[in-house]
């Protein structure tokens, strides 16, 4: 009988060959033997017998033992291998060595965000780099975008964002879209989820919605930087509820895409809760509803001023400040930031500085503000210079405070064309100043495209009206008056005021939807 065993080995080493191995065979990076054993003819007989050989390879110790014995019918041998010790080549490391590694290593990186000033506990259950060097890289890279220490802190989960795989392709599709890399700093400070996010599955859906809603493609990546939390909305959701109201109450479906653009805030707003309670609030002040819509339409931001926390206050400031509740709707439509800013202190201050320049009354601020809202943000040096010309122009005091009173936008007016418009009121039209003083208006009128032509008109068929009769009316209503034979009573207008439909009436402008940046809050 022949038995056969063959051991493979993979890698060459040193071999020991025992004495009792009758033959080897040698291969280039096999090894394979070949043990051949023979058994006397009586072997069924004998009570038992057992041959034992040994190899050494590389360190290695294998045995294989052959036992014959006299009870069994059949021949059988028996081969087994040694078990190996835990240091072997072949060993893998148990899963409760595994896990004391993983704990092992969490707590370097652990000590190393410390080290930092990153505090770590939030990221607990989070998969973040096994090695100190990984996360080094992390963290180098969104120093490399701007972020600090304190930024990482307040948001401490984006150190379980790849490098590679989360960040880089993130950033490029921001990029490839048209937003600026200088505001990327400050839109992840703003919305540093972005960067768990997939293009494919949650970014590029939304860019997509947004085109849908008639922004134009040149305007994304400024509604992006503007609002960078819209990549994180649901598409069915607040933004699609918000829009759909604004249209209900009259915004045109063609200034929507305007409206986003310049104020993408609103598509996080919840219908119920914001948009609809400002709304109703202004319908409350007496506010036609499509004013509102034409007034959102304008200035959509006038939607993020806070209902409870601004907007009532002001109006009862302005209030407090006599103003006449029954103009408080002109006084919104005209300037609707008056609700949105701190409007208190600008009231005590201007109050103060008009009083002091012009010795008005409390009672008459109230209604200079009425008539020109603006002047809460008017500059002082504006005031103070203007009320300084038309005293040098030879007005009294008491003629400057009335001619404030009555016509506040001479505060506001530019300087040079107010003194070319007194020259020609002076030296051409050649009337006193108390003329002035009852339509102190004059000095808001065109030098060249009103006040002249028609001045000349009227000197040419020798008739003597007043400024208000000349000026207070459009071009057709003053071809009107040149067919009278004589000038009636009623003809006489009062100043031009606010004139609440004018602002319901319908766009006549191609669209307002182009993007451009509001100027600033001090009126000019």
């Amino acid at each position: 009988m022949k038995i056969r065993s063959c051991v493979g080995i993979t890698k060459p080493s040193l071999l020991l060959v025992h004495s009792e191995l009758p033959a080897l065979t040698f291969h280039k990076t096999k090894l394979t033997w070949t043990s051949t054993l023979r058994f006397p003819s009586n072997y069924e007989r004998t009570s038992g017998s057992v041959t034992r050989f040994h190899c050494s390879v590389a360190g290695r110790t294998g045995a294989s033992t052959s036992v014959s014995s006299s009870s069994s019918k059949s021949n059988t041998i028996h081969l087994s291998r040694k078990q190996v010790k835990p240091s072997s080549l072949y060993s893998r490391p148990s899963l409760s060595n595994m896990k004391k590694e993983r704990i092992a290593n969490r707590a370097k990186v652990y000590e190393f965000l410390r080290v930092l000033g990153i505090i770590p506990d939030e990221l607990d259950g989070l998969e973040l780099p096994v090695t100190v060097e990984v996360m080094q890289e992390r963290i180098d890279f969104l120093h490399k975008l701007g972020l600090t220490i304190e930024d990482i802190n307040n948001y401490p989960l984006v150190l379980g964002c790849s490098v590679k795989k989360n960040m880089i392709p993130v950033l490029d599709y921001l990029g490839k879209l048209g937003v600026r890399k200088s505001t990327f700093t400050e839109f992840l400070r703003r919305y540093p989820q972005v960067l768990h996010a997939s293009v494919v599955v949650d970014l590029a859906p939304v860019v997509k919605y947004l085109q849908g809603l008639d922004i134009k493609p040149n305007d994304i990546p400024r509604v992006l930087e503007k609002y960078p939390e819209v990549l994180g909305f649901k598409l069915e959701g607040t933004m699609s509820t918000s829009v759909a109201y604004l249209v209900g109450i009259g915004v045109s479906r063609r200034e929507v895409g305007g409206v986003l653009t310049k104020y993408p805030e609103i598509l996080g707003m919840r219908v119920g809760r914001v948009i609809n309670p400002f709304v109703e609030y202004l319908e409350g002040l007496g506010i036609p509803r499509l004013a509102i819509a034409r007034l959102i339409e304008k200035r959509p931001h006038i939607l993020g001023f806070g209902l409870e926390e601004r907007v009532k206050p002001n109006v009862a400031s302005l209030l407090e400040f006599n103003v006449r509740k029954a103009s408080l709707p002109s006084i919104v439509a005209q300037y609707p930031e008056i609700i949105g800013i701190d409007l208190k202190p600008k009231l005590l201050g201007q109050r103060s500085l008009i009083q002091s320049i012009i010795d008005l009354e409390p009672e008459d601020f109230g209604t200079v503000v009425e008539k020109m809202p603006q002047i809460v943000s008017l500059s002082n040096t504006s005031m103070v210079k203007h009320a300084d010309f038309l005293k040098g122009c030879g007005f009294s005091l008491q003629q400057v405070r009335s001619m404030v009173v009555e016509c506040p936008q001479i505060l506001a007016l530019n300087l040079d064309i107010m003194k070319l418009s007194f020259d020609y009121f002076q030296m051409e039209m050649q009337r006193p100043l108390d003329d002035l003083v009852a339509f102190p208006a004059f000095f808001t009128y065109g030098l060249e495209s009103t006040i002249k032509p028609r001045d000349k008109i009227v000197a040419k068929k020798g008739f003597k009206c007043s400024l208000s009769w000349l000026l207070n009316c459009s071009d057709e209503k003053f071809k009107e008056r040149l067919n009278y034979d004589t000038i009636e009573m009623e003809e006489m207008e009062t100043m031009p005021s606010f004139d609440m439909n004018s602002l319901m009436e319908p766009r006549s402008d191609e669209s307002d939807s182009d993007y451009e940046e509001d100027s600033d809050d001090e009126y000019a």
